[in-house]
């Protein structure tokens, strides 16, 4: 390719292929908010009860994603972050102990583990897939290992059979967050379906949103009762009386919050379905562009694409990912480079361990003193390196992703010559 095409791009002060900006999850063209969460919320303040156990939408909520996702119980809680901490707090934590999970997450499947005095140890992902990978996971295993937590990024599911062989073999609990990936399946399995206890968000950019909001599933009744009153202070309403029975935080979701997440049940299977046709859709389009690929999916498995992850050759073409993602911006197309641009224990509060004041507790604990090196996550800095996030909406019209396609195409061209 000549130079003639790079000067065609926007960015260079071409025309760029579209203008109509795209609906985003940040505004109402993004949204499936509606007249059915309107009435809720009408009779919740027509009713004037507003904690959740004064009203029924909390629980009504709790009943709707229990159903969903196939499991007996439902918790829910304030946030994505509330969720795995209660998932992992209803596991039953002994300061020390260590938690695996994937460098390529949000801090909020992190954070949880170290406020519960626990130690994140970092397994590498897979580099097609952005999971984690089980070869690296079983790697990490030690003796004080007591939880993987399989993070499903983007909406792509983890090798959860073979995550499940190493928490069993290690007699560790497999905990899924599945933040990012309402009804993604494997064979069949619906996300949150599989681990011993699994953690939803309703944050705003996800699926379906109450703004906030999150929640527990578990099939298991102890582990259940446990995260209920792990979100209610240690306290045991079954029982009555003002008893706190365990240590537990105020993660209860207020029955504003309930009201919506009621009405965003029912529509999650339709905005799963059509951010699948936009996806496929767009990856048909792109198949054979020069340096780019779409996102793999292993057999037997259907992403639910909380994000389209793109992966750009960088290596062949000499272009970094941050220009890349310009370049498709200028052309109408966010992007964003890398997710999280570097491994998550990269950050200032993990590589200072700014924990519970000057002590870095409960890092060095139990004669083992655990460092995070980028080196020895590989795959996941090669990946991060390469990934431009790629928006999908369930509102998105076929003229809007013929459009994205034109737009890969034509600076993955330009790029590649």
């Amino acid at each position: 390719m000549t130079g003639s095409l790079k000067d065609k791009l926007a960015i260079n002060g071409g025309t760029p292929v579209r203008t109509k900006p795209l609906p985003t999850v940040g505004g109402i063209a993004g949204r499936t908010f509606g007249d059915e969460e309107l009435a809720n919320l009408t009779e919740v303040i027509r009713s004037g009860k507003l904690f959740r156990f004064g009203g029924h939408f909390v629980q009504d909520f709790e009943a709707g994603l229990a159903e969903l996702i196939g499991m007996k119980h439902a918790v829910a809680v304030t946030s994505g972050t509330a969720a795995v901490h209660t998932a992992l707090a209803a596991i039953d934590f002994e300061p020390g102990d260590e938690v695996i999970v994937p460098p390529i997450t949000d801090m909020g499947s992190i954070a949880p583990i170290l406020a519960l005095n626990g130690v994140p140890v970092f397994a590498d992902v897979d580099e097609r897939t952005l999971c984690m990978d089980p070869a690296a996971a079983a790697a990490q295993v030690t003796s004080r290992t007591r939880a993987i937590v399989a993070v499903h990024l983007a909406g792509n599911m983890c090798d959860v059979d073979a995550l499940g062989e190493v928490a069993r073999g290690c007699g560790a609990a497999l905990v899924e967050d599945c933040a990012q990936a309402y009804l993604a399946e494997d064979n069949g399995r619906v996300a949150g379906s599989i681990g011993v206890i699994n953690a939803f968000s309703l944050q705003q950019s996800k699926h379906i949103s109450s703004g906030d909001g999150g929640a527990v599933v578990t099939n298991d009744p102890e582990l259940a009762s446990k995260a209920a009153m792990f979100m209610d202070k240690g306290w045991d309403r079954v029982i009555g009386g003002r008893e706190y029975l365990v240590l537990g935080l105020n993660y209860r979701m207020n029955e504003l919050s309930g009201a919506v997440a009621t009405a965003q049940i029912p529509k999650v299977r339709e905005v799963v379905g059509n951010r699948r046709r936009w996806a496929e859709s767009l990856t048909s389009q792109i198949a054979g562009v020069p340096n780019v690929k779409p996102p793999y999916v292993r057999p037997g498995v259907k992403h639910s694409y909380w994000f389209y992850p793109l992966t750009w050759d960088v290596d062949a073409t000499g272009v970094g990912i941050g220009d890349f993602c310009k370049a498709l911006a200028a052309e109408g197309l966010p992007a964003g480079a890398g997710y999280i641009q570097h491994p998550i224990f990269d950050t200032p509060c993990m590589r200072g361990r700014k924990t519970y004041g000057s002590s870095s507790y409960p890092y060095g604990q139990a004669g083992r003193d655990i460092v995070y090196r980028n080196e020895d996550v590989p795959a996941a800095c090669r990946a991060m390196e390469r990934l431009a996030v790629v928006p999908i909406n369930e509102n998105f019209t076929q003229e809007d992703v013929d459009g994205m396609a034109e737009a890969i195409r034509k600076v993955a061209l330009a790029f590649s010559g």
